[in-house]
């Protein structure tokens, strides 16, 4: 161990090494990367200030392999609360989303997933097909405009793989109700008649009008992008060819609409048949067998970015080991560089996290978890790679333990976990603000965070 002298000097030469950065960047040419991720590439157009202020708050884009605001670089440091309408629905919860917008807003999180759908079910957004509870859809508006206000962008979910808020066993439920002939929840993603329920839902939630700032949902930057379904499966076809077939509807439906904001699909990342050379980075065989394809799903036309969740005690095994640091490693490595050769996208691991009613379980584990997929990341965006960020699974303020499922975080009770995330937002807020100024000679990215001290231990 080092002493406090040795200490205090590394800090100090840090520091130094730090400031020194900066002011050789305030010369530095405003950048973006090119495709290649190699270098950068230099604009003559200087940066019009925070992207987060007011005026310039302008929408997240694509560049290759790489998300871009104000063509400035946005790796993401994000997390999930997907209760937040529902909770915003009733004035004695409302304050719990204004509460955990500042908790994740203090610790540098920037993007929030959350679902966009309550289908027919408990405080429903969507009570039949097409017919919306308006007072539900403001709380939506408040949730979105509650987001600007602690500079933090959504995710917005279009409906559920699972039964939780309805889903589609839901949409398949209120077409029987209406006389079809369903045999399978999987039918929601062919019968004609559920699709339509679907392309419906889609269409009253990107044109509302938030009775809040009385902007269209399509014309928000504050939303980040759509997803189409939140870990869509369809294990009636293994082939995977009727949820290929969906996704290649719906991805040019959502584009026909709003062709402004990004799109993913909302997939685990499980290889399918199409790439047998892959099935081997699966956690487990059955994760081909469900009808989802990764690298085939994600060259759909209309699909942006591309998604992996990383839940190794539920795949592997539900007792903590080792292990499951090892497969997180391999699980994201192998999707970003498949994104790198394959797909020309970025890949956010949108949900991660371990729960604390696992046998094993501790709060060291947990800080490892996260670690490693901070680290991971780190390890991409100094390459200029594909790792376009993650997403805790789930952020939650204090006095909602009701609804934790095991993996919430209190971050204003866990003291280290919160630490680790406040550190990763500020590396990547160094990152994405490497290129933000006047530049007056040429750089190679490489060159500029070798003299970073970017990748400490986490």
């Amino acid at each position: 161990m080092v002493n406090q002298e040795q200490n205090f000097s590394s800090k100090f030469l840090f520091l130094a090494a730090s400031f020194l950065l900066l002011v050789l960047l305030k010369y530095a040419n405003c950048a973006s990367f090119d495709e290649a991720g190699d270098q950068l590439a230099y604009s003559s157009t200087e940066y019009g200030g925070e992207m987060e202020g007011g005026e310039t708050w302008t929408m997240v884009q694509k560049s290759g392999n790489q998300f871009v605001v104000n063509g400035q670089p946005f790796y993401v440091n994000g997390f999930n609360t997907y209760w937040l309408m529902v909770f915003a629905a009733d004035q004695s919860t409302r304050g719990k989303v204004t509460e955990v917008f500042q908790q994740a807003s203090a610790v540098g999180l920037s993007v929030c997933r959350t679902w966009a759908f309550n289908d027919g079910q408990w405080r429903a957004l969507q009570k039949t097909p097409a017919v919306y509870d308006e007072d539900v859809f403001k709380a939506l508006d408040f949730v979105v405009s509650e987001a600007k206000k602690f500079k933090i962008r959504l995710i917005l979910s279009l409906v559920n793989n699972w039964e939780a808020y309805g889903g589609k066993s839901q949409y398949v439920k209120w077409g029987k109700a209406a006389g079809l002939n369903l045999t399978s929840d999987d039918d929601f993603f062919s019968h004609p008649t559920l699709k339509s329920y679907y392309k419906a839902h889609v269409k009253a939630v990107l044109n509302r009008v938030n009775t809040f700032n009385n902007m269209t949902y399509k014309d928000d930057p504050t939303i980040f992008g759509w997803e189409l379904m939140n870990e869509p499966r369809c294990e009636s076809d293994p082939s995977g060819d009727k949820l290929q077939a969906w996704i290649e509807e719906m991805a040019v439906y959502v584009k026909s609409i709003d062709p402004k904001h990004l799109l993913q699909i909302g997939l685990e990342g499980f290889y399918g048949v199409s790439t047998p050379n892959r099935a081997q980075v699966n956690p487990n065989s059955y994760a081909q067998q469900v009808g989802t394809d990764f690298i085939r799903n994600h060259q759909v036309l209309g699909v942006d970015f591309a998604s992996a969740h990383i839940y190794p005690d539920s795949w592997i095994s539900q007792s903590i080991s080792d292990a499951h640091i090892e497969f997180t490693k391999s699980w994201m490595q192998s999707h970003i560089d498949d994104a790198e050769n394959y797909l020309n996208m970025p890949v956010v691991f949108s949900e991660f996290g371990v729960s604390a009613k696992d046998p094993g379980y501790n709060s060291t584990f947990r800080d490892t978890l996260i670690g490693t997929v901070y680290t991971t990341i780190l390890n991409s965006t100094k390459k200029g790679g594909a790792g376009g960020g993650s997403l805790l699974w789930q952020v939650f303020p204090e006095g909602t333990d009701y609804m934790d499922d095991g993996y919430a975080i209190v971050l204003s009770k866990s003291l280290s976990t919160s630490n680790i995330v406040s550190l990763h937002s500020k590396r990547l807020n160094a990152f994405n603000s490497l290129c933000s100024w006047k530049c007056h000679w040429g750089c190679k990215k490489k060159h500029v965070l070798d003299n970073f001290q970017f990748h400490e231990e986490l």
